[in-house]
């Protein structure tokens, strides 16, 4: 009797304990926690910023908004090459007139008829110059007139050339006569000739030079 219940005692030692259920301690509280908060309520709408826009714009609705390309006659572009053309010999004429000028005015005995030829020459040249490019110009101006980029440029430019125009119309007829006239009559004529062609000279260089400079 004292074996078997001995026997039964010490059999209880070698038995396995029973498993505990696992329980996650890492999801379970989380999932508590939602449990008690409820329902999940709906999310809030993300707020909107209005787009911000700095120098170009980024969106597509103003795309037709740019200016489009003008297109120009052929008629239009020729004129352009000729007037672009004939003007590379400005400063020349201006320069070689100017010296063959100022000769003839320190020349007080009018013995120097082939400088007068030159003269007269040049001033031809200088006069035809700008009959060309008058014509030219002003055709193009009229025909750019809606083209709004460099509006100002070629209204400046026009302007210098059509002034120095009329300034070359006074030289011209400013130029002194024959040698039946006073000696002091005609250096008073020489001297306001002189005059008239600096100053149209003056006024056709600005205009010339700032197509080149003002872009």
């Amino acid at each position: 009797m004292q074996s078997s219940v001995l026997l039964i005692a010490t059999s209880g030692l070698f038995q396995q304990p029973a498993a505990r259920p696992s329980v996650d301690t890492t999801v379970a509280p989380v999932a508590a926690a939602y449990a008690r908060l409820g329902p999940a309520q709906p999310s809030a709408p993300p707020i909107e910023f209005p787009q911000l826009r700095f120098g170009f714009p980024t969106d597509d609705s103003t795309q037709g908004q740019r200016p489009k390309a003008r297109e120009y006659s052929n008629a239009y572009y020729t004129r352009l090459t000729i007037h672009k053309y004939a003007s590379y010999a400005t400063i020349p004429l201006f320069g070689a007139e100017y010296l063959v000028g100022q000769k003839l005015f320190n020349d007080t005995t009018n013995s120097r008829r082939s400088l007068r030829s030159a003269h007269s020459a040049l001033a031809f040249g200088i006069g035809a110059l700008f009959a060309v490019n008058t014509v030219t110009g002003v055709w193009n101006l009229w025909e750019q007139r809606k083209e709004p980029a460099g509006r100002l440029r070629r209204y400046v430019h026009a302007a210098l050339i059509l002034a120095s125009d009329a300034g070359f119309l006074a030289t011209a007829a400013s130029a002194p006569g024959g040698d039946d006239r006073p000696s002091g009559r005609r250096s008073d004529d020489a001297g306001h000739h002189r005059t008239l062609a600096i100053a149209s000279f003056s006024t056709a260089t600005v205009g010339y030079l700032m197509m080149l400079i003002w872009k």
